[in-house]
């Protein structure tokens, strides 16, 4: 292998190799194990989350793949019917052509053309990440296959009775012209006002307090020309007199009812409600249950208003209006209108007062701009019988959750669950499967031809309905649909339900649920048995990753490598605001003056599965990439030195006779133990402890310490034939091992060297991700080892500890003495002297006799027994004092100054805090540097 560790040179290699080979296709003989990747956008690229989300994903997979499992991992995209519609018509918009001047038909195919260009972007990158997804099988959810299991699922639900057309409520979004979710309106806080309206009483009547008109306070004056009554609350008494009169709704001249409802706060503002049914989800319950009219006020793009031509989405009139609204609000923008109607109020006299108000102002989470509850007909799910086996699948066990805190959450939203409004007015899309006659009446059906047949319609003129579906409603199907439903497929058969979905907790709503809704019903079984929930990928510092901060890392980025100019291109660019654009730039040069090292994609997945902790955000650090960087060079540079000792060499593997040392029996102990415990933390998806049960052997036990203790019998040309055969086998395979314990972590760097020295250890087989997955041998972990070589290291650290104390070179031979030894430590010592005399350097060594005076030493400590070394020729006393005296004043120098640019208020006010953080560690760092020297010096002058 090359000397030097290049990710680069063997990264896409590899993936082309192992692709090419088709070794991501089910081909174990075990039970089947599937995962079907959360469908990415066709528009996205990769970002963080896709980073950690596949990391975790391609760990199981490879995980039970190497157990044998028959294991399928499905990869696809999203059409992402808003996302993808607003990219084409802003492409379109930068050549002054609307959707509407192409007309559907011709916008349609522009945006399969710019699928077809741009849209496997983001597979390309998944790539990059190592992902072992079985690309023959890759699906997107707009494929012929995926639309007729759209289509057969909308009429089969339509024919239970679990889908309908209805006139209600929805969230309109004004510059998409189209419905959208709850679960994708935003609600952000703003300052606002808070507009108190005086409402003439009808027919004479009065307050209590013998006042002509109501107060009503609103935060939306413009819905007023909709308001169908006033409410107050049954019990309060002000108004107990006056509820079934009237009032004469003002600029309109229409008499509306005073009526009562528990829905009125008393103690809020006046206690008296203006109900607008049309126009608020609030109002709307209370029209139902008093029975009040729902006047429509909006146009079409419910962002004017309109006079008694309020078109509804189909262009009929809508005959709910009232005749008699002002024709001086018609076609204005809805902020104007209102700006409008508050002056009349106050030309009238009307206008109570006008306070400021805190608001949450619900905003579409794609378009940003102001969401209006707007009447019209819709498709929707009905969702409440759904839900009930939905919870019950959960409640049982049938489906998990983990951490399992998740299902309260998962309870809480499936308990209070309202209809799924599945239209979207959108072109892009899959196409609601219903027709409507000249008459009005709807049928559904699969195709047109199926509904004349079925109706027995003939030749009478039909209209397919406009309207497309919610994209989670074919990602709702995604574990079924792409697999061949409604076809009974063999694949279908084998590989469904699945194993384990990975997602973060932001889309339970969205998906989790409404995949165990859909697949429940149209298939009988559960989607999925295991749903591992992951928290959000955050920033250094805890913040969300958002552009508008200017923490935004590409995982590519880190693999890779970018400059500084570079990055600071890609996070500054199209920054309206230069103000903006240049603190985000001051932050990008003090976070990475240099730019982004290229890191490769081993230490990236790495640094995600021992960040995976259940149920936590992940608080990325670009410190951890850099240690599990150092990490793969460790691992790479081991495996040259197991090269340049088994290459050529007798290893054994081939039944030899071999003799094992304490050494190496400890080593396979360890490895036995560490093979338990990765296992056990993947099946419990504990990446983390995996991760760091995998890095503690491979690290400290392997490299830092077998390594070592190994050498002298490799390089003693006079030890027994049988000893370094048992050692070289051991070194040899325990590496490999261990290389087939961290493939599913670092799948490159793994396979590289397991490929250069499968030979060696007596292995055979084209990839490393094919091998066997090391199952414990129990009967291997040797406590007895286990106790002497950890009393091996710790003596070996006693000495270093006391040569760096005392300022003692590794290359001088010291004489060591033991105190205090037990017979324990008396056989130990028999052993392994050997070994200690040439790793720790030593001239000589000896056990104190009882009654014998130790000379002046250095000490330190392994359990009872005392570790002496004889300071006697070692060190010049006066010299060494004298060169920690320099060093003590020199340190104490820089504490008082960095201690007092911290305490100086201005500097602390005035500093970015990166550079505070840095000062502080720094001052830190030498107060602790500073602690250590003094009490070194207080050792040399007591010797």
């Amino acid at each position: 292998m090359d000397k030097t560790y290049q990710p680069h040179a063997i990264e896409s290699r590899w993936y082309s190799e192992w692709e090419s080979r088709n070794y991501f296709a089910p081909q174990g003989s075990g039970e089947p194990y599937t995962i079907m990747i959360p469908p990415p956008n066709v528009t996205g690229s990769l970002h963080m989350g896709h980073g950690f989300n596949n990391a975790i994903m391609d760990a199981l997979i490879r995980f039970r793949r190497m157990q044998g499992r028959n294991t399928l991992w499905q990869p696809g995209t999203d059409h992402a019917g808003i996302a993808t519609q607003m990219v084409v018509e802003r492409q379109l918009a930068a050549q002054d052509v609307s959707r509407h001047d192409l007309g559907r038909e011709k916008f349609l195919e522009k945006v399969w053309e710019w699928k077809e260009q741009s849209g496997g972007t983001i597979t390309r990158q998944i790539r990059r990440l190592g992902s072992s997804v079985d690309w023959s099988r890759e699906r997107f959810t707009m494929d012929e296959g995926l639309s007729e299991a759209v289509k057969e699922a909308f009429v089969r639900l339509h024919e239970d009775g679990l889908i309908y057309r209805g006139k209600r409520l929805v969230n309109w979004d004004t510059k998409l012209h189209t419905a959208i979710s709850d679960l994708e309106v935003e609600n952000h806080d703003e300052k606002g006002h808070l507009w108190h309206l005086r409402y003439p009483l009808a027919d004479g009547a009065q307050t209590a307090e013998g006042k002509d008109h109501l107060v009503v306070a609103t935060t939306r004056p413009e819905t007023m020309l909709g308001d169908s009554a006033v409410a107050v609350h049954p019990e309060d008494e002000r108004y107990q007199a006056l509820i079934g009169k009237f009032v004469e709704l003002p600029l309109v001249g229409r008499r509306i009812p005073i009526i009562a409802d528990d829905y009125v706060d008393r103690e809020f503002g006046t206690g008296c409600v203006k109900i607008t049914p049309a126009h608020d989800f609030n109002d709307y319950e209370v029209g139902k249950r008093h029975d009040l009219p729902l006047i429509n006020i909006f146009d079409k793009n419910a962002a004017v208003l309109a006079s008694a031509q309020v078109f509804n989405l189909d262009g009929s009139v809508n005959d709910q209006v009232d005749a008699s609204l002002p024709a001086d609000y018609a076609h204005l923008d809805r902020f104007d209108a209102r700006r409008r109607i508050v002056a009349a109020f106050e030309a009238a006299g009307l206008l109570e007062k006008i306070d400021d108000h805190a608001l949450k102002v619900p905003k579409g989470d794609r378009s940003g701009t102001v969401i209006e509850p707007w009447l019209t007909d819709q498709w929707y799910v009905s969702t409440k019988p759904l839900a009930e086996k939905a919870i019950a699948a959960v409640e049982d066990g049938s489906i998990q959750f983990v951490p399992k805190q998740y299902e309260n959450m998962y309870f809480s939203w499936m308990r209070d669950i309202q209809d799924w409004c599945i239209s979207r007015q959108l072109w892009w899309g899959h196409r609601i499967p219903a027709w409507y006659d000249e008459a009005g009446n709807v049928y559904v059906g699969r195709d047109e031809a199926e509904v004349r047949a079925r109706h027995d319609l003939g030749d009478r003129p039909l209209r397919q309905d406009d309207d497309v579906l919610d994209t989670w409603f074919s990602s709702g199907l995604w574990t079924f649909s792409t697999l061949g439903w409604p076809q009974q497929t063999e694949f279908l058969k084998t590989f469904h339900p699945t194993d384990v979905l990975v997602t973060g907790f932001d889309i339970i709503f969205f998906w989790v649920a409404r995949m165990i809704m859909l697949s429940l019903h149209l298939t009988g079984q559960i989607p999925f048995k295991t749903v591992y929930v992951h928290g959000l990928v955050r920033d250094g510092q805890g913040q969300k990753m958002s552009k508008s901060k200017g923490n935004v890392l590409d995982p590519l980025d880190i693999v890779d490598g970018i400059t500084l100019d570079a990055l600071l291109e890609k996070r500054t660019s199209g920054m309206m605001q230069p103000k903006l654009a240049e603190k985000i730039a001051k932050q990008t040069k003090a976070e990475f003056p240099e730019g982004i090292a290229s890191y490769g994609t081993d230490a990236l997945r790495f640094t995600f599965c021992s960040l995976a902790s259940t149920g936590r955000d992940i608080k990325f650090d670009m410190g951890r990439v850099e240690g599990y960087r150092n990490f793969c060079n460790k691992l790479w540079n081991a495996a040259n030195f197991v090269i340049e000792n088994t290459d050529g060499q007798d290893t054994g593997v081939n039944g030899e006779p071999v003799e094992l040392s304490s050494v190496d029996r400890w080593i396979i102990s360890a490895l036995q133990r560490t093979e338990q415990e990765v296992t056990r933390q993947l099946d419990a998806f504990r990446f983390d402890l995996a991760a760091q049960a995998l890095y503690e052997f491979i690290w400290d036990e392997y490299c830092a310490w077998y390594l070592e203790l190994v050498k002298p019998v490799l390089w003693d040309e006079n030890a027994p034939i049988e000893r370094q055969r048992g050692t070289r086998r051991t070194l040899i395979r325990v590496l490999e091992v261990a290389l087939r314990l961290a493939h599913p972590f670092m799948p490159f760097i793994t396979e590289e060297i397991w490929q250069r020295i499968k030979a060696q250890a007596g292995k055979s087989g084209d990839t490393l991700m094919l091998q066997p997955w090391p199952v414990a041998d129990e009967s291997r972990i040797d406590a007895a080892a286990e106790g002497d070589i950890e009393w091996v290291k710790t003596l070996m650290l006693g000495i270093r500890q006391i040569r760096g104390e005392m300022n003692i070179s590794m290359a001088k031979r010291i004489d060591l003495i033991l105190a205090n030894a037990s017979p324990e430590d008396h056989r130990r010592l028999a052993d392994n002297e050997p070994l200690l005399m040439k790793l720790a350097k030593l001239e000589t060594i000896r056990v104190l006799e009882a009654g014998e005076e130790a000379p002046m030493s250095a000490t330190a400590l392994v359990g009872e027994m005392q570790v002496l070394v004889p300071m006697a020729g070692l060190i010049d006393k006066t010299a060494e004092l004298a060169r920690l005296d320099k060093e003590i004043t020199r340190l104490d120098g820089e504490v008082k100054r960095v201690g007092g640019k911290l305490s100086n208020e201005s500097f602390v006010a005035k500093a970015p805090a990166e550079v505070i953080d840095k000062e502080r560690a720094k001052l830190a760092e030498a107060e602790q540097a500073l602690t250590k020297l003094i009490e070194q010096r207080e050792k040399i002058a007591s010797l």
